[in-house]
């Protein structure tokens, strides 16, 4: 094939990519020139690009796939290839993390969480009842990790598949918005900058099993916004939005409004970081929803 066939392959290419395929495109294009600007250690600046152009093409193959055989299966891998990758997009923004932290932001954000768990006493409700509604927090921070396979399998069980790109849309834009901002407000979570400060006095199964994963998986990056309330709320927003089983939704949003106060009851964000959270959220429902009102011919 020649050069100039090429690109015209690669430009039809990318016109059968999905809404939630770009976001993710250009998600991915984003680190991979932060990893050129920003001071990281020697192998990223190489590393991300190679990687994210890997996983690029990625999408282009199985555009190509499903174009050229029309099978089943490849709607189906396109689906559920982006689950994995919200992990790797996790991860990648992790890369990015200052050399050193200066704790300006830490110190004026704790300020409002000291309000919030002492004067105003959430700390103290919360451990009203023993270790019940502190584990059934903790229990909820563990399961925000699931959402977005939970929502498509519900698309799924309920026979509305072709909504699936919708739902990744919206809560790829939440998520991926709230990785975007890491690196202009680097910053770490309170249990690491205040060892010991307002922690909660009950300590579960489900605390224990948190910190380890965040031990072994967490970034230095940023925790604002906080990308689990983003998500948490945005696979809500997405299931109240495209699926006419209303228990889904709700049971969702409940799921949210406990990841919400867990990350600041135990120490994992600060209150603001939240709050942005859930603006990411919100900002996403928002952009979807007008993008879906445009007319089709008028659509990028």
């Amino acid at each position: 094939m020649t050069a100039p066939g090429r690109a015209v392959l690669l430009a039809n290419l990318m016109l059968c990519l999905r809404r939630s395929e770009w976001i993710l495109t250009v998600y991915f294009a984003y680190v991979a020139f932060l990893a050129q600007v920003l001071p990281v250690p020697k192998p990223i600046p190489v590393l991300a690009p190679t990687l994210n152009a890997t996983v690029i093409g990625g999408f282009l193959l199985l555009a190509w796939a499903e174009s050229l055989r029309g099978r089943e299966l490849f709607r189906v891998l396109r689906d559920w290839y982006p689950a994995p990758l919200m992990l790797l997009a996790y991860r990648e923004i992790g890369w990015l993390a200052p050399p050193r932290h200066t704790y300006r932001f830490e110190h004026s954000w704790v300020l409002w969480d000291k309000r919030l768990l002492n004067d105003w006493g959430l700390r103290a409700i919360i451990e009203s009842l023993g270790p019940l509604l502190p584990a059934v927090l903790e229990l909820a921070y563990l399961l925000v990790y699931t959402t977005p396979l939970f929502c498509v399998a519900m698309l799924y069980v309920y026979r509305r598949r072709e909504r699936v790109d919708r739902f990744l849309t919206l809560f790829l834009v939440a998520i991926l918005s709230s990785y975007a901002l890491f690196p202009y407000f680097p910053s770490e979570p309170p249990r690491r900058v205040f060892p010991g400060q307002d922690f909660p006095n009950v300590e579960t199964l489900f605390r224990r099993l948190n910190w380890e994963l965040l031990e072994g998986q967490g970034i230095r990056t940023s925790v604002f916004p906080s990308a689990h309330v983003a998500g948490g709320f945005a696979a809500a927003f997405g299931m109240m939005r495209l699926l006419e089983r209303r228990w889904v939704g709700r049971f969702l949003l409940v799921l949210a409004v406990l990841i919400a106060t867990a990350v600041v009851y135990g120490r994992y964000h600060y209150a603001v970081d939240a709050l942005a959270g859930l603006g990411a959220a919100l900002w996403a429902w928002g952009a979807t929803a007008l993008w879906e009102r445009r007319p089709a011919s008028s659509r990028a």
